[in-house]
């Protein structure tokens, strides 16, 4: 198959002053010509961010990166990333950092250098995974003790900004510019994933103080692991055997019996569907998958990438609606902008490319106005779920709010 034909985005890479690259996604002129340049210097006073730390001794020391711990009862590696305590925490708007520069200022401490942008991806300044120049990815053991591996989490967190006003959402951002969104989301997928050691690339938003973000700005973030996710995992093993069994895909057998039954689909396109699957656990939950079979975003067409910006507005836009103001409370009847995860699955990047399939779950711990979804005895102490509600009602109330397209061809 040929490479994806892809849309009119100009990219371009620069360096912040400690060395975090950025690189601006331009959809706009002039600058996606190339009849201007977005500002590339950063004027910020802020040392290498792998030059040595010198301790309260006066002794300069290398710097050290995340480490990750092997926890033996569940076999997932677990990041340790202490100095998160310290980032920055629902900011005043005259300091938020994934503002674009402020004009004429001679300095601001944003991450963003120029006093505009379309889109934009750099480096996390306080990053859960990153990988250190000289630390080799080798297996130590805490305390010595053979039970207690642990190796240097040694991947990469980048940010991604959907738009210079702070005050927008990704919903509203229109299809030109979530066109220009998913360009950046495969343009990231593909780099990382060829980054020596990461096994895969998670590309996803939380939207929202209910979801815990600090940071209201719009903008998402992507992972690059060291290691595969338990979710991951869980799917590949359940998608090997189900292949072992049957000969077939499962997410491919999950979408068939999802159009078949078309109790639970909220919307469809010429080349994407939205269903809430069977055993939906959040309050709130939708996935899109394409109809081809696709491992992850860098693998999609141009038409595919095209059609995806419409639909994915179109549940975004949804998910405003699925609640409204109780009566009796001030603007009772209008809409509550729904605190979401809006989560990529992507095939990973060596194993599993023909068992796991590219899909997205968008889902709310928002399960009534005023009420969230908590993840208490049974749900966090075991995993085991309980809903709080069923699939089929999800999926009535989505069919109500989700705004009409084309249809599939």
């Amino acid at each position: 198959m040929t490479a994806p034909d892809r849309a009119t985005v100009r990219r371009t890479s620069t360096r912040l002053a400690d060395g975090r690259e950025l690189i601006y996604f331009d959809d706009s002129e002039p600058y996606v010509s190339g009849g201007a340049t977005r500002r590339l210097d950063d004027p910020r006073p802020l040392s290498d961010r792998f030059a040595p730390v010198t301790g309260e001794d006066g002794v300069p020391r290398p710097v050290t990166g995340p480490e990750m711990r092997y926890d033996v009862l569940t076999g997932e590696w677990v990041p340790m990333a202490a100095h998160r305590m310290n980032r920055t925490h629902l900011p005043p708007a005259d300091a938020n950092p994934l503002a674009p520069a402020r004009p004429g200022a001679a300095y601001s401490d944003g991450e963003i250098p120029d006093t505009d942008y379309d889109v934009v991806v750099f480096e996390n300044r306080f990053p859960s995974l990153m990988a250190v120049p000289g630390v080799e990815d080798v297996v130590d053991h805490v305390d010595g003790e053979e039970l207690w591996p642990t190796r240097p989490a040694a991947g990469r967190c980048e940010v991604i900004c959907f738009s210079p006003d702070s005050t927008a959402s990704l919903a509203g951002v229109g299809r030109r510019r979530m066109r220009t969104v998913i360009e950046a989301w495969a343009d990231r997928t593909a780099e990382l994933s060829a980054l020596p050691g990461i096994e895969q690339v998670f590309c996803f938003e939380n939207r929202g103080r209910e979801i815990g973000v600090t940071l209201h700005h719009p903008h998402g973030q992507i992972y690059a692991y060291p290691y595969l996710t338990p979710r991951t995992a869980t799917m590949l093993r359940q998608a090997r055997a189900h292949r072992e069994r049957t000969g077939r895909n499962l997410l491919r057998d999950v979408l068939d019996a999802e159009l078949h039954s078309g109790r639970r689909v909220v919307a469809e396109s010429e080349h994407w569907a939205a269903y809430v699957p069977a055993a939906a656990r959040w309050p709130v939950e939708v996935h899109l998958a394409p109809r081809r079979d696709v491992p992850d975003l860098p693998a999609l067409t141009d038409a595919e990438c095209d059609d995806l910006a419409e639909i994915y507005l179109r549940l975004l836009q949804g998910g405003d609606r699925f609640f409204v103001v109780p009566p009796g409370e001030e603007d009772s009847g209008g809409p509550i902008h729904l605190p979401y995860i809006a989560a990529w699955h992507q095939a990973p990047v060596r194993e599993g490319r023909d068992d796991l399939r590219l899909h997205l779950q968008l889902f709310s711990v928002l399960r009534a106005p005023g009420k969230l979804k908590y993840l208490a005895g049974s749900e966090s102490g075991m995993g085991a779920w309980i809903s709080d509600t069923t699939p089929e009602r999800i999926a009535d109330r989505l069919r109500e709010v989700v705004p009409a397209g084309a249809g599939p061809a």
